[in-house]
C-alpha cells in the first residue's frame, strides 16, 4: 500500500518486513538514506541501480524528513 502524500513509497507487511521501499522494488528508505550519508550522490545511485529515478529518492529523503518531524513533547516539572 502505497501511503498518503507519497505515491512512490509503500509499506507491505510481505515485503521487507514491512519497512518503507519504494514501490515496485525492494529497495527500502532506508537504504537510500544510508547511501546518501555514505557519501553517494543521486546520480551514484540511480547509476548503481537503475530500477531506480532521481524522483524515487528524492521521496524516500522527503518520506524520512516527513517521519523525523515530530513534536517534542516534555513532562512538567
Amino acid at each position: 500500500m502505497t501511503l498518503a502524500g507519497f505515491p512512490r513509497i509503500a509499506v507491505d507487511p510481505a515485503v521487507c518486513g514491512g519497512r518503507p521501499i519504494v514501490v515496485g522494488t525492494r529497495v527500502r528508505v532506508s537504504d537510500i538514506l544510508e547511501m546518501l550519508a555514505g557519501g553517494a550522490g543521486v546520480d551514484e545511485i540511480v547509476a548503481d541501480f537503475p530500477y531506480l529515478s532521481a524522483d524515487d529518492v528524492r521521496a524516500a529523503l522527503g518520506y524520512a524528513a516527513a517521519m523525523a518531524d515530530h513534536p517534542v513533547v516534555l513532562a512538567a516539572e
